[in-house]
Formats: structure tokens, sequence, C-alpha cells
């Protein structure tokens, strides 16, 4: 009897196939330019990239007939809609459906148009409120969700079986890393749609800017979160598309935690800005606790490199040089 899980594919060429049709879905934001930028570094020179308004990833027929006409041998999907717990308390019909359309249209019509492989980029929040500290892969569906983005879970956690189901039927090497809270360069400022770290550095920015004497942050500090910065994460999707052909998700996390308070804190210090920092506790927290094992990842070779201080120091270069001075 065959394989059905389809973990007899071995681990292709990548590397060595430069000048092979590359399509990341999703180029412009913070996973996908970093993967970009990670794939021009290692001497890819055939990336295929589309706009949103270039190509919309949610109508299925412009998704078919741009993989009939480009045929790409290899997709890496970093496109999502994503936001912070705002965001998808708000929209939770648009996290579930945008979010199913494009991972659907794209994961099919790569599958029928020959991709040699795909990788399908989730998020940590597919995982259970109260799984298992660090959270292993095997956590999946063993629980509940965090109600507050459990739209957006679900629609990532069907895209992590669709890659799984078309292994299993056509023996399509389709693979999917979950990464842990991301940020860096092209990270999303929006002052109500965006995760904490972006958020936490835009406020005291504009504390710093307006001579504030405080800044209120959300929830009670206690939360523990892990940050991986994006261009490690991009660093992993390219050793997975060498590396690894097997039919389970891999966690990419930096396995170091820190609160919620720290994480104010070091923002603070990075910024500049001198005031006080206030909690309000009657906004809520999320998941108390988020760290994933990534020892999987680890065991095939790969580890973070950029520290969390570090990486902070980049991100706000970047966002007084793109969105700062672009105001102005």
């Amino acid at each position: 009897m065959a394989d059905t899980t389809g973990s007899d594919m071995k681990p292709g060429s990548f590397m060595s196939e430069k000048s092979a049709k590359i399509f990341v879905a999703g180029h412009r934001g913070l996973v996908g330019s970093a993967i970009v930028r990670k794939l021009q570094e290692s001497g890819f020179t055939n990336l295929i990239l589309r706009t949103h308004s270039e190509l919309d990833l949610t109508n299925q027929s412009d998704v078919e007939s741009f993989f009939s006409a480009e045929k790409p041998a290899y997709v890496i999907l970093a496109a999502a809609k994503v936001g912070g717990i705002h965001a998808n308390n708000t929209y939770p019909a648009d996290f579930i459906a945008v979010n199913l359309q494009i991972q659907t249209n794209v994961i099919h019509s790569a599958y029928t148009n020959g991709v040699k492989k795909l990788l399908f980029l989730g998020s940590s929040c597919i995982y259970p409120k109260f799984a298992p500290q660090p959270i292993p892969e095997s956590a999946l569906l063993t629980g509940p969700l965090e109600p507050t983005n459990e739209w957006y879970a679900i629609a990532k956690i069907a895209g992590i079986k669709m890659c799984q189901a078309y292994r299993i039927q056509h023996q399509w090497d389709a693979i999917s890393g979950m990464p842990t809270n991301l940020y860096g360069p092209n990270d999303n400022f929006h002052p109500e749609n965006s995760h904490v770290l972006p958020a936490l550095m835009r406020r005291f920015h504009e504390a710093k800017a307006n001579n504030a004497e405080e800044v209120v942050v959300w929830g009670s500090g206690s939360p523990l979160r892990e940050f991986l910065h994006v261009d490690d994460l991009a660093d992993a999707c390219v050793f997975l598309m060498e590396k690894y052909s097997g039919f389970e998700h891999v966690n990419v996390g930096s396995g170091v935690e820190v609160t919620i308070k720290e994480l104010a804190e070091l923002v603070k210090e990075v910024v500049g800005f001198e005031g006080k920092l206030v909690w309000d506790c009657t906004k809520p927290d999320g998941t108390p606790r988020k760290l994933m094992d990534s020892s999987k990842l680890a065991s095939l070779g790969w580890t973070p490199k950029v520290s969390i201080r570090d990486g902070l120091r980049q991100t706000y270069d970047w966002y007084l040089e793109n969105v700062v001075q672009k105001k102005q």
C-alpha cells in the first residue's frame, strides 16, 4: 500500500534552481516582502510578484488564469488578511471568508498547474487557547481556540489541512509553516488594526513627538508573548523549501518569551519616550501565554539570528524612514 501521507517525498533541490519561477503571494506585506528580500539575497532571479490591483487572489478565475499563464515552479503563500484583537473582533466575516478564498484559490491552482512545491504560511493562533506550553505541532485541534481570533485561526487550520489533503490524494509536495508573532520592516502600523508590537511603537513615537506625559496600554501587561523578526522567518521559509517535505506543519519561533509589560518597556526605551506607562486593565489581554515549541525546526538545523532588542531598533529605524517621513 502506498504511503498516504506523502511522507516518502524527499526534499528537492530548491536552492540549486536559482532561475526557477517562484510566485511569492503577498509580496508587499510584512512576511512576503521579507521573503522576497531573502530570495533575492540568495540569488533567485525569477520572482513572480503581483500587487492586489494586478491580481485579486480572492477571485478564482483570475487566479486560475494567472497560474495557467505563468506556470511557476514554486509558490510561497504569504498573502492573508491579518490584524490584531480589535480587527478580528470587528471584521470576523472578512477574516474567515477572505483567507479561505485566497488559500483555496492559490493552493488548488498551484496543484493543477504543475507547481513542484508550495509553502503555506499560517499563524500561531491556530492552536487552542490553553494549549500546553511550549506549544507542539501536535496540539492542533485539541481544544477550543482563542475567541478573539478564531475566524482567522479556522481559515488557517483549513489551509494546513488542505495542504495535507492534496499531499494524501495527489502526492503533491505542499508544506506548512506556522510562525509565531512577527515584527519588522513593512509591518502594519495602523492605529486600530495593527498587532501589539507596531501598535506600541506608533503610540510611543506619537507620545514622544507630542511631548505627552503618559502612554496608556491595553490589558494588564502580564501575558507572555514570543516574537520573531520577519527576516528570521524569511530565512526559515527558504530553509523549509530546501530541507522539508513532511506531512505535518512546522512551528517557526524564536523560543524567547517576554511579557507585554517587558515588551512595552523595551519599545519605550528604543523609541526614547520619557513619560510613564499606564495599564488599562478594562481592556482584554488575549491569550495568557503563547510560546511555540520550535524544536522540530531546530532538529532540522535552523535557528533564529536576530535578537529582539536589535530587531526593535531596526524596525523603529524603518518606521521613522517609511511611515513618519512620508507623512511630513
